[in-house]
This record gives structure tokens, sequence and C-alpha cells, in this order.
């Protein structure tokens, strides 16, 4: 199964730089997003060091594997790279006073014929839209989801919580940290969307899979993700990543109301 990417990032309408980074690698079958988090841009360097360092040592690995390579040792070699990365990350944060406190979220995806391998870290997310219902793949690690969780908030009490950007685990904030990877089979025309909770927060799923239901290709799907999320106050820095399962290549189609003018 082939699969196509498409990547967008944008600072927002309130920050003044962008501490996100998106990594792609379309011949792996690999996307890498994250969101940093610290003082100075401490964001920043968390964020690229994590999609940087794990694209290079992931792409590697996955370039001396086949068809028959276990998807076992594939789910091996992504812990190992993310933990690389981690590492790498805690060590900077320690030997620089600009970077004490920095980390960033994770969320990766890694296809492998018909299966996916999705990780995560924080509460950068990974959706899939299946037969036109899109189905949230990837459970936040934050102070917020445990509260819905435990049943203190309610999911319309959760969307006005100001407690909804704290996150429980991030990359880089110790000296390990522990990834949820888990395995999925893939079925063609299955779509799937990762982002930074500068688009989830802007957002609600039905909004995004009104988008993700057009006739449109990934770059329209994309750029109109990110217009309705700055249009919606663009708060956070706003990161995309589509990935779209099957071999039929892209074809213009009627750009919806928003890029109507591009």
């Amino acid at each position: 199964m082939n699969y196509t990417f498409c990547s967008r990032t944008h600072p927002g309408r309130v920050r003044e730089n962008n501490e996100d980074s998106v990594a792609i690698d379309e011949v792996a079958q690999l996307a890498v997003l994250a969101d940093g988090m610290g003082g100075y841009n401490a964001g920043e360097v968390a964020s690229a060091m994590a999609t940087g360092l794990i694209q290079v040592e992931l792409s590697q690995a996955l370039s001396q594997a086949d068809e028959q390579t276990p998807i076992a040792t594939i789910s091996r070699a992504v812990q190992a790279c993310v933990s690389h990365a981690n590492r790498a990350i805690f060590d900077a944060a320690r030997a620089n006073a600009h970077y004490t406190g920095m980390g960033t979220t994770l969320v990766l995806v890694v296809f492998r014929a018909q299966r996916l391998l999705v990780g995560h870290i924080g509460d950068s997310r990974c959706y899939r839209l299946r037969d036109g219902e899109l189905r949230q793949i990837t459970r936040d690690h934050s102070l917020l989801q445990d509260q819905i969780d435990a049943g203190w908030l309610t999911p319309s009490q959760a969307a006005s919580s100001p407690i909804r950007n704290l996150v429980t685990r991030a990359m880089g904030v110790e000296d390990n940290v522990l990834l949820d990877l888990r395995e999925l089979p893939v079925q063609p025309g299955d779509l799937y969307l990762l982002c930074s909770d500068g688009l989830s927060d802007m957002l609600e799923d039905g909004a995004m899979a009104k988008i993700l239901r057009q006739n449109a290709t990934l770059a329209q799907m994309a750029d109109e993700l990110v217009t309705m999320a700055n249009e919606n106050g663009g708060r956070d820095n706003i990161s995309v990543v589509l990935a779209r399962a099957g071999g039929q290549p892209e074809k213009p189609r009627l750009i919806s109301r928003w890029l109507g003018k591009q």
C-alpha cells in the first residue's frame, strides 16, 4: 500500500514564534510532529531536536528493514529512537541554563504495508478518518484528560477548562519517558491527521471531520484546517500532518470557500 503525506505549520495569531516542529520521510513512510514548551527559544529547540533526531535515526533503521521484518522489531526501533531523542533533549536542558525545563510533546506514525504504528507523548494527537467517521486514536497525556476519565469533568466543561494545556507527560523533562505505542490495521482510503493542540483546541472534532470529508487534495485540506484554526482565534501554534492510505494520485478539486481566492 502506498501513502501520501502533506504537512503545514503556522505560528497562529497570538504567538510571535512557532515552537511546533514537523518532519516527514515519504520513503520511510514516517511522520513526526512535536509541540515544544519552555522559556526563551527552548520550546523550539526541544521540538526541533525531537523531530530531527527521530526522523534521522528511525529513517535509517527503517531503511534496513524489509517486508519480512516483524512489526515487533519496528516497534523496538521506534521506542529506541524516541528514548535516544528524549535523553538528548534532557541533556541539552541540563547543559544550557536557557534551556532549563524545556520539553516537547510528540506524535508519530510509521506505516508498514497495511499496518500502522502510532506513538505519542503529551497532548498532540492522531485522528483517523475511515468511511466518513473521524476517530481520535491517541489519548491525551494531560491533567484535563485524567479528570474527564475520572468523571470529574464533562466534555463540555473540559472545553473551557483553564487546565486544558497542562500535560502529564513530555519528552525531555526527565531522563526517561514512556511512549504510548499502538499497532493498528490500515484500510485503503484511510486518512490520518496528526496535529498539535493549536488545532484541536481551536476546532471541534466535527469541524475537522467536515473538512477531511471533502473531495480535496491533502494540501487543500491541510490549508483549510490551519485557516479555520486561525479564524477561530489562533491562540497557539498550529501544526498539521495528513497521511492518506492508497495508491491513487491526487487530482486538483474544487477549492473550498475559505481557499477560493487562492
